[in-house]
């Protein structure tokens, strides 16, 4: 799992305060690799019903103990979210700071018709500004692109993010159905 979880009290990704106008009121969210929780709890506040799914779920249990969490080893395991009828269906699906390339399949498969994906990462280019390093884990120019070809691309960002420097790649997209158009001037953060 990545180790680059935030603390409990860090404060929501810009990106997904920037794009969260896109879920429908209370959308049934999926936090993949939900860490210490702190997209739980922001999501949570505005009245969505949230799934985190993590390795170790214990401080967002802490942090947002009204949500569904759910322990499971991501990179080892089957995916969890699936019954007898195919993928559990999210309104929305969330992952950041976290790449396991064998997950996208599962990942889509999760978004129900007209769902949003929100997508933040390290690229490459990463290694120049710290952790991770290792190219597994950091995606290439233009993946989230390739990736996200399936879906309506809303938004779409790659380059160095300030404070702290990293080097980021960044996809809003929804799957089908109908797209709202949504201006946001604001850079990367």
């Amino acid at each position: 799992m990545n180790p680059h979880h935030d603390g409990p009290l860090a404060a929501p990704s810009p990106w997904l305060v920037r794009w969260a106008h896109l879920l429908t009121p209370q959308s049934r969210v999926l936090d993949v690799a939900c860490g210490s929780g702190r997209h739980l709890h922001f999501l949570h506040t505005l009245g969505h019903r949230v799934t985190g799914i993590d390795f170790d779920i214990s401080a967002a249990q802490a942090l947002a103990p009204h949500n569904e969490l759910i322990q499971a080893d991501l990179e080892n395991q089957p995916w969890p979210l699936q019954d007898g009828q195919g993928p559990r269906l999210f309104d929305a699906v969330i992952v950041f700071n976290y790449l396991w390339r064998p997950l996208w399949s599962d990942l889509l498969a999760s978004l129900a018709p007209g769902a949003v994906l929100l997508y933040e990462t390290f690229a490459s280019g990463q290694e120049q500004w710290g952790r991770p390093r290792n190219p597994d884990f950091l995606l290439q120019p233009g993946e989230l692109l390739d990736r996200g070809q399936a879906l309506q691309i809303v938004a779409y960002e790659c380059g160095l993010a300030p404070e702290p420097s990293r080097m980021l790649q960044r996809i809003a997209a929804k799957r089908c159905g109908a797209l709202e158009f949504a201006v946001s001037p604001a850079p990367l953060k």
